[in-house]
């Protein structure tokens, strides 16, 4: 069975992962402040992302029903599509910023993130060595291994189904940026990448045991491409403009920032100094296990407005607060500020300034801390 991509469709395969590195690299080097608006969380890339693995997972498993029909059982088709269904719904955090529901206590405690996800409770270390594990592995790895035809002849006894060849120049190029990682927030690029690297792997599996055609191969990967790019530009827009205010909520919050501002300035005071430095840009529950005397904000007044939000320090829509620190090398400019996402549970504040619906306070308008 022809499981490769036809020159025409592998060179479509490979242009589609490769242009989100090129065009994230483009914003990056000449747009810095579309590329950082871009890669934030629930922007554009992180759409790609799911939608690429939503699109990956579905087709996984219609492959999968297609070659149970020769008399495999597809195990590993159905294992690909529950990966990419897991992974779609870890990027988007199981739709806790889309729902603004509060996770279990153990994530608000273990997750560094303080959301519903697995993949944050383990070390950067170990999923970035998983991260890139999964990408020579599936990407190069296994199809290069079918060349060896006692081992291929293994795996497709066993039901293991290989991407393409013809797609591993692309997952080359990703194993090879994760490494060198030139950019912050390199893994969120890479993560689109491989989100559209699976989708393809998918389509050219379905393909295969569909007994398809070049023709409706390119066809498909157009298909899916502009499919992914329209539901991504609109889930984009839609979550950067969606209405969820209630007005209860929006004066706790006022109230609750106002109490975090009077917490930190009365600790700064206290120990001649407020522990930030500048360009930190934390969680405030990350921030407590940052710096050791922090710990006072527990018995401040914020705990008090909050309640049992405030052991975790989450605003009414059940996400972080954050505390932002940023200062200019060529002036003595500096703007802190804590903050929280508001009701439409996404950042919109800048480096410097508190806007949109953040709901937030300045403390470098206190002179003491100027």
């Amino acid at each position: 069975m022809n499981r490769q991509l036809p020159g025409t469709s592998a060179a479509l395969a490979n242009a589609l992962v490769l242009a989100v590195l090129v065009i994230w690299a483009s914003l990056h080097t000449w747009f810095p402040g579309l590329y950082y608006g871009s890669v934030s969380e629930d922007a554009v890339l992180e759409w790609i992302t799911f939608w690429s693995l939503a699109l990956a997972s579905m087709v996984f498993f219609i492959a999968a029903a297609r070659q149970h029909r020769d008399g495999t059982f597809p195990w590993f088709l159905i294992g690909l599509g529950l990966f990419c269904f897991l992974f779609a719904m870890e990027e988007i955090s199981w739709g806790q910023r889309l729902l603004g529901y509060q996770p279990p206590e153990y994530f608000l405690a273990e997750n560094y993130q303080q959301e519903l996800t697995l993949h944050n409770l383990s070390g950067r270390a170990f999923r970035n060595a998983l991260f890139r594990a999964i990408i020579a592995g599936y990407g190069v790895l296994l199809p290069l291994s079918t060349f060896v035809k006692p081992l291929g002849r293994l795996l497709d006894r066993i039901g293991v189904v290989p991407p393409p060849l013809g797609l591993a120049p692309a997952f080359i190029a990703m194993l090879v940026l994760h490494l060198v990682y030139p950019w912050r927030f390199t893994g969120e690029i890479i993560e689109a990448a491989l989100g559209l690297a699976l989708m393809i792997s998918a389509l050219s599996n379905y393909h295969a045991f569909a007994g398809h055609a070049t023709r409706p191969m390119v066809a498909s990967l157009a298909l899916a491409a502009v499919t992914v790019v329209v539901l991504a530009a609109g889930s984009g827009l839609w979550y950067q403009n969606k209405e969820a205010s209630d007005p209860t909520k929006e004066r706790d919050a006022q109230a609750e920032t106002a109490a975090l501002k009077k917490d930190l300035i009365a600790m700064a005071r206290r120990n001649d100094a407020l522990p930030t430095m500048c360009g930190m840009h934390q969680r405030l529950y990350r921030y407590l296990e940052r710096y050791e005397y922090a710990q006072s904000l527990t018995e401040g007044s914020f705990v008090e407005l909050a309640g049992e939000r405030g052991e975790y320090f989450i605003d009414p829509w059940n996400l972080p607060y954050w505390i932002r620190d940023t200062c200019a090398e060529t002036s003595a400019s500096r703007s802190i500020f804590v903050y929280s996402f508001g009701p439409n549970r996404r950042r919109d504040s800048t480096e410097w300034k508190i806007l949109g619906d953040d709901i937030g306070s300045y403390l470098t308008k206190e002179p003491r801390l100027r």
